[in-house]
């Protein structure tokens, strides 16, 4: 069973006049946030707000990088050379960070968004360019991704630090991956299901999948989608139960990180 645990949502994600998600009710429900950085969502005043309301309730910023694709919520997969996803990740990576150092914080961590979030967790070549963008701006830089993924290996190639990450309103498929959104029941949103669900992946190290089996998984850190419209009553839900389960919430990653 873990003692700490961190809690994560993806956040800063509207864009101009359209509001997508809770950030305001979100952010201080959680201990580290995954912050757009403008190319599958989020804007300037955007993300510059989410990133201030972090700094004002303690918690830690992370990067959430993906494919240039705002129609698409960077959900769809891109064939980018691993050369393009390195200089894509380069140029969030410093553009989050930039606004970060305006707020008196900075990027602790990077979390891939979306479609390129699950190829770089199979695929060697698009992995090894996930981590090779961390090395170039910030070797201190945490990991967020799946535990042994294809990202974590090359990051441990790299010498750079990962957290391995559950998704609590997610289904899983046997082999440990997520079951599709275009599957049904693919994203869950009962509170007391999610719950039970952090609790077991927290306490056991189990989760049960779509098809009812129970596989092994590690757990640094708990994701929810910011998304999600039951996003803020999963958060408080999930926060009970596991301060009753005696477990703490804390962040994975900090400021520390970049002492020198």
């Amino acid at each position: 069973m873990y003692a700490f645990i961190d809690l994560n949502a993806d956040l800063g994600e509207g864009f101009g006049v359209y509001r997508y998600g809770s950030d305001d009710e979100l952010i201080p429900l959680v201990s580290s946030v995954n912050i757009a950085c403008g190319w599958h969502g989020g804007d300037p005043a955007v993300i510059r707000r989410a990133v201030s309301l972090a700094v004002q309730n303690g918690v830690t910023v992370g990067a959430h990088p993906g494919y240039p694709d705002l129609m698409g919520f960077g959900r769809r997969y891109m064939a980018l050379s691993p050369a393009e996803v390195t200089d894509c990740l380069l140029m969030q990576i410093g553009a989050l960070d930039g606004i970060c150092r305006a707020e008196g914080t900075r990027v602790s961590y990077v979390k891939p968004h979306g479609a390129l979030y699950n190829a770089a967790a199979k695929d060697p070549a698009l992995a090894e360019a996930v981590v090779t963008a961390l090395f170039l701006y910030k070797s201190s830089l945490m990991l967020l991704c799946p535990a042994g993924s294809a990202m974590e290996r090359a990051a441990k190639s790299h010498n750079i630090h990962c957290a391995a990450e559950f998704f609590a309103d997610r289904a899983y498929s046997d082999d440990g991956s997520l079951v599709p959104r275009t599957r049904e029941n693919a994203v869950l949103s009962d509170p007391a299901e999610i719950s039970d669900r952090v609790l077991a992946a927290v306490k056991e190290g189990i989760v049960i999948t779509k098809t009812g089996n129970r596989i092994p998984v590690l757990c640094d850190s708990v994701c929810l989608h910011g998304d999600n419209p039951e996003a803020v009553s999963l958060a408080r839900s999930v926060s009970r139960a596991l301060h009753e389960a005696g477990v703490v919430i804390r962040p994975f990653a900090g400021e520390r990180e970049y002492e020198s």
